[in-house]
């Protein structure tokens, strides 16, 4: 199992804070599911202390729910890493909303890598809203032009993130909820 420290664990010094203060501030528990920006779903398995340069620092022990990947990631960074709650109902409707909106955005002169990292930026904010515009987008540019590799891959991983955050909230399949997103892009000339 591979242990990745958090890339955004620079300036220790933010994030030292008395213990029982840190205590008080824990968002997430032991057992509770999460999302972890461009990760997908993560499982809190331990909150763990550590002395790092004398300073006692309290960090969440996530397993990433579909891989073996643990990630340890201090309590006090936990809002700036952009770890969230699962989406609420409400919060589904709304990315339901975002991906049956027309697309605003207009792709025709920019090369496929500025609009990949223009993409990734959106799915690496961890919010579903911006990762719902990304699905939106990529299925509306797929309309219009053939997708880069990079691009159907991202499409990939965005509608991957949605799925599993919407299943495991509803209690549905992954199949269930893939064919919801599906209909709303489905056209009877194309192929999925």
């Amino acid at each position: 199992m591979r242990i990745m420290a958090d890339e955004r664990l620079d300036g220790l010094d933010k994030l030292v804070e008395d213990s029982t203060r840190q205590k008080k501030s824990y968002q997430f528990q032991v057992g509770e599911k999460l999302v972890y920006p461009a990760q997908g779903i993560a499982e809190v398995i331990e909150i763990e202390n550590k002395n790092i340069g004398g300073n006692d620092i309290s960090f969440y022990v996530l397993c990433v729910l579909y891989t073996d990947r643990k990630i340890m990631v201090p309590i006090k960074n936990a809002p700036a890493v952009g770890l969230r709650a699962l989406m609420s109902d409400k919060e589904i409707e709304q990315v339901y909303t975002i991906l049956r909106e027309s697309s605003t955005h207009t792709f025709d002169n920019q090369a496929w890598n500025r609009r990949y990292r223009g993409f990734m930026d959106k799915i690496k904010t961890g919010s579903m809203y911006d990762v719902a515009e990304v699905i939106r987008d990529l299925y509306c540019l797929k309309r219009d032009k053939q997708l880069s590799w990079g691009e159907k891959r991202m499409l990939d991983t965005a509608r991957t993130l949605i799925v599993k955050e919407i299943a495991m909230t509803r209690n549905q399949t992954e199949e269930t909820i893939k064919k919801e997103i599906e209909v709303i892009f489905y056209r009877p000339d194309e192929n999925f």
